[in-house]
């Protein structure tokens, strides 16, 4: 699969990134002269954006002058020698380069198109610029994090971002399957909004279904208790009690099996309304022991538990090691480059996600340019116009 990546920032790049780690050849179209723009957003290895090294691997790039006649003429050719063009630009702005996506699929049927909006195609809010935080506004992520009480939080991630090109992915995985099937490629399209929307799980199911407006819940969870964070002899730890057997045996482990006889707390309803005493029961027992201590007797009954982990606990989990969800790559620049993978395990990829690193800029144009069939003396006549970098 050829893809024609001209998106910038998180959502797209994200995207494009993950069809690289499953073998798509990506094509990473920067504008020129500049590069995207989270080139230029700190903190940076050795002069390298990490938030543009995040969300880059496994692609080829070229510079392209967008607002140039022939720097536009070339998008269009690059786009008809493409399986795939993906682009999160404001909607309408692809038209407007001369890349319509239904001009484009009536010259090359069997092309498949993919955009990511803030807010959609159209309607309301569509003409409207998408960044992570207003989406997670908008689609009621921020009413549902943080502590109960607590001003509205956003997730810690660009949740919407990263699951925009997530939700994308399946839409051109989709796509590609349909035009194995029929020779016609299809348009995908999904927004920050969307994509949010589609996330409120059980949380949106509360309101649809009996209007309960859920607000934060700390780090408790909204509809099970116990189950949450507590405090250990020596910090915190996550126990999730789940089900009515977890519960009669945590209170064995603990040393409290008078609470299971205890009228407050006999289902899972009643754990719910007298929350707040309940954790304050347990945490007088988990006192009496550390955190390592109630994760192993816990676990050894069924009971999920586990520490929480700052990002350095992180990178130091042995199981993360097991899985091998960090590798290192050479970068020209960075050197030895550590990058989180894609935590999909497919036999057909041979063990490894990371084949490139994240180009540098313009890295890649005239091996790009000749692989879409131009000559050198086109490739030299580009860049004499300033159209390339």
């Amino acid at each position: 699969m050829r893809v024609l990546d001209l998106t910038r920032a998180l959502a797209g790049p994200f995207c494009t990134m993950i069809l690289g780690d499953l073998g798509a050849d990506v094509i990473k179209v920067e504008p020129a002269p500049a590069g995207d723009m989270s080139r230029a957003w700190g903190p940076f290895d050795h002069g390298e954006s990490v938030y543009y090294l995040s969300a880059n691997r496994n692609k080829r790039a070229i510079g392209v002058e967008f607002r140039s006649e022939a720097g536009r003429q070339l998008l269009r050719r690059m786009a008809l020698a493409s399986d795939v063009v993906i682009e999160n630009f404001k909607p309408g702005t692809l038209k407007a380069m001369g890349l319509d996506p239904e001009a484009l699929k009536a010259e090359k049927p069997d092309l498949i198109v993919a955009s990511i909006s803030g807010f959609g195609p159209d309607g309301p809010l569509g003409d409207r610029p998408g960044f992570d935080q207003i989406a997670q506004g908008y689609a009621g992520f921020m009413s549902i994090t943080g502590m109960p009480g607590s001003a509205p939080t956003r997730v810690g991630t660009a949740i919407g971002d990263l699951t925009a090109g997530m939700w994308t992915v399946i839409g051109v995985l989709a796509a590609w399957i349909e035009r194995g099937r029929t020779g016609r490629g299809q348009t995908v399209e999904t927004s920050l909004l969307a994509s949010l929307v589609g996330l409120l799980s059980v949380q949106g199911q509360r309101y649809l279904s009996v209007g309960e407006i859920p607000g934060p819940a700390g780090s408790a969870h909204p509809v099970i208790a116990p189950y949450g964070v507590f405090r250990a002899g020596d910090g915190d730890l996550n126990i999730g009690a789940a089900t009515q057997e977890m519960w009669l045996r945590l209170c064995d482990i603990i040393g409290a099996p008078e609470l299971k006889s205890d009228a407050r707390f006999l289902d899972n309803a009643g754990r719910m309304a007298n929350r707040g005493a309940l954790e304050d029961l347990i945490e007088a027992k988990l006192a009496a022991g550390s955190r390592h201590h109630w994760t192993e007797q816990l676990v050894a009954a069924g009971i999920p538990a586990g520490p929480i982990n700052d990002l350095e606990g992180v990178f130091a989990e042995p199981q993360v090691a097991h899985a091998r969800l960090v590798e290192t790559v050479q970068h020209p620049d960075v050197g030895p480059l550590r990058q989180v993978v894609s935590p999909v395990g497919l036999g057909a990829l041979a063990g490894s996600c990371v084949r490139r690193p994240p180009p540098r800029f313009g890295e890649h144009t005239d091996e790009v340019l000749r692989d879409c069939g131009l000559t050198d003396a086109e490739i030299a006549g580009l860049r004499d116009l300033k159209a390339i970098a």
